[in-house]
């Protein structure tokens, strides 16, 4: 017993030295791992998976079609060329980002550009309604660029001439449409937590710079950076909610919005409102064209010199090439070289340019998976174009210039020439229209000539008045940033170099300061004012159409950069509040003048009522046909506001519920709403649908909404054509 005694306790002991051996080392290895663990936190934090704040944001887009009778069209400059129709309606698009300290907007609307008095009346019902919520540095407005909206909303005097005026019934649809219950209003009511991704891609085959010769006298090195003559890239912003659910897209794209060429007399929204059309038709399905609470908008960018007429430029008389440096034919002049697009017709073109446009943002909204993170900026300046110095080096400056046109503005562009024998690139004037403008209008002076040379003045607008000033002086220049993406709101139409170089300025800029990095740089043009285009130094001096309508002289560019860059300094160094707010513009409430004549009554062939039809449906149809049915109309002037109501309808019969469903409305790209204005105040309204081959087999009928004014005042009137079948199988049951 002793014995094993003897042994229990030697093994006590040793197990006693080895446990005690074993917490020091434990301890040991605590502190040491917790010496390194203490270490590593301070000097090489884990990585870790980023949980970035979302944003607030909110989309919303309303109607802002005006009434589409008697106005001109805005965008070629052809006072005949007045609204007869609808080939689709006008949208505003709002989208609105928040990101607890600060908020931006942001506005694509489908007009030809934003005019200064547009901003202004906007602004101004923005601040009735918000207050300081939604100012001029936080706003932006730009216009998609199609040349077949409305006119008639400007307050210069060489704009009001030829879209007859200042025109209420014109102006007062876009300012609701963009404000009062509208855009903006559904925007800010659906604002919700969300996030942002970026993505951009190229797109070929659907633009084409239609000032080569301009292009070529860029610097050779500066030319050699890029593989095409105009920007090809599509930007693409995808706005989803927290769970992933795509509530909107904004993108960009550099091309003309003219697929619709100036024989055109329906207002419609051209290539780029088709585009919006097909994306929202794709993310709201079910819904009627302008319904469902996805918004796609689709925004100019520096397209200044680019053209979605791929087939380029030929004398339509003979069929041959134009004279490449002036882009003239032998006979017939400027006014027979024209552009056209891939499509047999401008229809054709509008939905073939329009359908390259959306698949290809289509696919970058797909597979957009970059989030845009960050804080947001605004940065806005009003300045005085016309007095801008700029250092070129330590010992030399430049200025602008007050405004003027060149001679080859009036020549037009292969998009629509002009119909005088006036030529693009001219460098010198020519005395017979230069007489006739001295004895109208007043010679140029000296000191502008020779700002702009080697500029021929044809209109020295800068120094004509009356009865208000001719173009703009004071313009805005605005930046907004939305994390690492900024946007640079141009009040023009800035060539594809003019881009570059404007992108590069402010990128740099942005990026000099260490606070953004990968800064993606978009141009927003047609935006808050226009001043017609922005050329580089280069380009001006060739004196294209482009290059005549630099009207602020041949470093307008210049100007520009440095302005940008002082604003994007400003955002880098987190000093906007610094910035001089500049020169208010003005807002004139004397002398603005109209031209369109009041819409006078209404008259109707005898024993007719405004409504019935004068040539009736057939009775079938196939997909792929047309359909055509002519009522006795009104003017649409004396419809009013139309915003959010219709001319036109076509319906299905279902056999279910014994009702007539609404499947296209005027706004739809299927259907097409003119209205002829015939003699002895009679007018009548041709509706067509073009039946799509996804139609499915029916009966069908198309009713016609207006409004005729007699000396009882005005009242409303509809038609309903006959009923009519669509089926694959072309005969008669």
């Amino acid at each position: 017993m002793a014995r094993r005694k003897s042994v229990c306790c030697g093994l006590s002991a040793l197990e006693f030295t080895l446990a005690v051996l074993f917490i020091l080392m434990t301890a040991v290895c605590v502190t040491l791992v917790t010496l390194m663990v203490t270490r590593k936190t301070h000097t090489d934090p884990e990585p870790t998976l980023p949980q970035h704040e979302p944003y607030l944001i909110g989309v919303g887009r309303a109607d802002c079609t005006g009434p589409p009778a008697e106005i001109p069209l805005m965008g070629y400059a052809n006072p005949q060329q007045t609204a007869a129709g609808i080939h689709t309606r006008l949208y505003s698009r709002a989208f609105i980002i928040d990101d607890g300290k600060k908020r931006v907007v942001f506005i694509t609307a489908d007009v030809g550009m934003i005019s200064q008095r547009l901003r202004l009346e906007v602004l101004q019902a923005l601040q009735v309604k918000y207050g300081d919520l939604y100012r001029q540095d936080n706003v932006v407005l730009s216009g998609t660029h199609t040349h077949c909206g409305l006119g008639g909303y400007f307050q210069y005097t060489l704009f009001m001439i030829t879209s007859k005026g200042y025109i209420k019934a014109s102006i007062q649809p876009l300012v609701n449409g963009i404000v009062k219950v509208c855009s903006i209003d559904i925007a800010h009511r659906n604002m919700k937590p969300g996030r942002i991704y970026k993505n951009r891609g190229n797109l070929e085959d659907s633009s084409l710079n239609r000032s080569p010769h301009s292009y070529l006298n860029n610097p050779e090195d500066e030319r050699h950076r890029y593989k095409w003559n105009t920007d090809k890239q599509v930007v693409v912003l995808k706005f989803t909610d927290l769970d992933g659910d795509g509530i909107g897209m904004l993108s960009w794209f550099a091309v003309h919005a003219v697929s619709m060429n100036f024989t055109n007399q329906m207002v419609s929204s051209d290539n780029m409102g088709y585009a919006s059309y097909l994306m929202e038709q794709d993310k709201n399905p079910g819904e009627l064209p302008g319904q469902g609470g996805f918004v796609a908008g689709f925004s100019s960018s520096n397209l200044g010199d680019v053209s979605p007429n791929t087939r380029g430029p030929h004398c339509v008389n003979t069929g041959l090439p134009c004279n490449y440096l002036n882009s003239s034919c032998p006979i017939g002049g400027t006014r027979f070289c024209l552009s056209s697009g891939p499509g047999d017709d401008m229809f054709e073109s509008t939905r073939i340019i329009g359908h390259n446009i959306y698949e290809k943002a289509k696919e970058l909204y797909t597979t957009a998976v970059e989030e845009v993170i960050g804080s947001l900026h605004s940065a806005h300046q009003w300045v005085n174009m016309t007095d801008v110095t700029i250092q070129i080096n330590n010992t030399h400056t430049v200025s602008t210039c007050k405004p003027a046109l060149g001679h080859s503005f009036a020549a037009g562009t292969t998009d629509g020439g002009g119909d005088l024998n006036f030529t693009q690139g001219a460098v010198e004037g020519d005395p017979f229209w230069d007489g006739i403008r001295d004895a109208v209008l007043g010679k140029p002076s000296n000191q502008t000539q020779e700002c702009h040379h080697p500029k021929p003045i044809l209109f020295s607008t800068g120094e004509m008045n009356w009865p208000l000033p001719w173009h703009p002086e004071i313009v805005d220049v605005q930046i907004i940033t939305i994390g690492s993406v900024a946007v640079a709101a141009v009040p023009g139409e800035m060539t594809t170099m003019s881009g570059r170089r404007l992108r590069e300025t402010v990128k740099q800029e942005l990026e000099s300061e260490g606070t953004f990095r990968d800064t993606e740089v978009v141009i927003a043009g047609l935006s808050n004012v226009y001043t017609h285009y922005i050329t580089t130094y280069e380009e001006y001096q060739v004196q294209r159409y482009e290059g005549a309508s630099t009207i602020y002289g041949p470093h307008t560019l210049s100007a520009y950069l440095q302005k940008y860059r002082g604003l994007a300094k400003a955002i880098a160094q987190d000093r906007v509040s610094e910035l001089p707010l500049g020169p208010d513009p003005p807002f004139f409430k004397k002398n603005l003048f109209s031209l369109l004549p009041l819409a006078p009554i209404d008259k109707k062939p005898e024993n007719t009522s405004f409504g019935d039809v004068l040539q009736q449906v057939y009775p079938v149809y196939r997909p792929g046909d047309v359909v055509s049915v002519t009522f006795v109309a009104g003017n649409p002037r004396h419809s009013g506001d139309i915003r959010d109501k219709t001319f036109v309808t076509v319906e299905i019969y279902d056999n279910r519920t014994d009702t007539w469903d609404v499947i296209h409305t005027d706004a739809s790209w299927e259907t097409r709403f003119h209205w002829l204005k015939g003699s002895n105040r009679q007018s009548n309204a041709t509706i067509e649908w073009h039946i799509p081959a996804f139609a499915p087999s029916g009966s069908y009928r198309i009713r016609h909404f207006g409004h005729f004014k007699q000396l009882k005042g005005i009242s409303p009137y509809e038609g309903t054509s006959s009923t009519f079948r669509v089926t694959p199988n072309f005969y008669y049951q």
